[in-house]
């Protein structure tokens, strides 16, 4: 057993039974295993468990022993704040720190058949991107499921936007500021900004978006980056936030978005940034989206977003870059942007007043540039001709739902492959 099975294990529900019990006997109900964070930090974020009739909400952490907490000394990262449910395989050590804080401790090496293990190793040998690579022949096989893909792609995406917008009693506006901070934090940061964009009333947002510097004081301040300002400009961002907190009674809630592993245009300094000067400059971003006809029209709202001038010569606070330049957001970044927040959510906006969209948001993908990414590029790799954003979104949808699943029975590409082939 190591860590990555473990990790594999609990994202895949790979489990005998799921009657889970804490160290004390107490039943408890996963109602969400969480999104799997391959990043630092906790395993599995935004989790959900059930234990003593009440609902938890969080994230949780998974180790080989119990033990390996102390080990990895997570006590002293503030990451770690927001543990829910600390799952181990074998439970060698009692942590007083979780029984102060009263967080459950579940034991699974009760839950797992060990002849997995062995499975397991078997995949890991596997290095084909898809399991079909050896007997695809795009000249053969031709791919028929682009739009139906992307289609259910995006009855997915509009299914989940149903339940934010539930929570939000039908405030698109609020719902799509929430769903562009999440899509500007891309992979590293996205659940952080997220929960930044969360946790500002939007109508306290809607009332200081005139003011560019009230709203980055705002969303850097929530990010606690302001605590201890070291230059002039912090100073004032500092000042407006503590201003904005006793007027609105905003929470002392930090939330600390990751520079890991990030390229410094994409440090979280700058993508907020950009996201408050996209907001201060669309004062009505909403019905503008909604009203586009056509991709490059989404595209103009965000041509001129860039972060404030302090950003020019600073891809974190205080310390001075030797490249002076606006940040600005690039093409590719924004059909990113497009392709992830702003068409799902246009999908979903039409088909609640019962206006037939499907065809025109095809349209809009059609005419986006193929995005750039592993996944898109071990299709390449098959000999595909991919051009559009089209493409890619279905492709990336296949391979999620159906080559990393194995689920070949219900693919429309193996389904080929063994008609041409059973022969063999």
């Amino acid at each position: 057993m190591n860590e990555k099975l473990l990790q594999y294990l609990w994202n895949f529900k790979v489990f005998t039974d799921f009657n889970f019990k804490d160290l004390d006997g107490n039943p408890i109900e996963i109602v969400d295993f969480g999104k799997w964070n391959t990043d630092s930090g906790p395993d599995f974020l935004m989790s959900k468990i059930k234990i003593n009739n009440v609902i938890l909400a969080g994230n949780i952490e998974l180790h080989v022993k119990s033990s390996d907490w102390i080990f990895h000394q997570h006590s002293k990262d503030p990451n770690y704040d927001n543990i829910i449910l600390h799952v181990v395989y074998q439970n060698d050590a009692d942590i007083e720190e979780f029984k102060n804080k009263n967080i459950p401790t579940l034991e699974l090496r009760n839950h797992i058949d060990v002849s997995i293990f062995g499975k397991y190793e078997k995949l890991l040998k596997e290095t084909q991107f898809i399991p079909c690579e050896d007997l695809f022949n795009p000249n053969k096989i031709q791919i028929d499921f682009y739009e139906e893909s992307l289609l259910k792609k995006l009855e997915e995406k509009s299914a989940e936007l149903e339940k934010d917008l539930k929570i939000h009693k039908n405030n698109y506006e609020a719902v799509l500021f929430h769903s562009l901070a999440y899509s500007f934090g891309l992979k590293v940061n996205a659940h952080f900004f997220k929960q930044i964009a969360e946790s500002i009333d939007f109508i306290v947002f809607n009332k200081i978006r005139q003011n560019k510097t009230q709203i980055e004081a705002l969303l850097f301040g929530i990010s606690g980056w302001l605590e201890n300002p070291e230059d002039e400009q912090m100073k004032i961002w500092k000042r407006e936030f503590d201003f904005l907190k006793v007027k609105f009674s905003i929470s002392d809630l930090i939330i600390r978005p990751k520079f890991l592993r990030l390229r410094p245009p994409n440090f979280p300094t700058i993508r907020l940034s950009q996201l408050a000067d996209l907001y201060h400059q669309h004062q009505n971003l909403f019905s503008e989206i909604i009203n586009a006809k056509n991709s490059n029209e989404l595209i103009r709202i965000f041509s001129n977003i860039k972060a404030s001038e302090y950003w020019d010569t600073h891809f974190n606070f205080v310390k001075i870059s030797p490249v002076d330049q606006p940040k600005v957001l690039s093409k590719d970044f924004i059909e990113l942007i497009i392709l992830n927040s702003i068409l799902p959510l246009k999908y979903n906006y039409h088909k609640y007043h019962n206006e037939e969209i499907a065809d025109e948001i095809l349209a809009f993908y059609r005419h986006i540039s193929a995005e750039k990414n592993s996944i898109v590029d071990g299709w390449k790799n098959l000999g595909l001709k991919i051009k559009t954003a089209l493409q890619t979104q279905s492709l990336i949808y296949h391979y999620k739902n159906y080559c990393t699943a194995k689920n070949c029975l219900n693919c429309s590409i193996g389904f080929k492959i063994l008609k041409e082939d059973n022969h063999v």
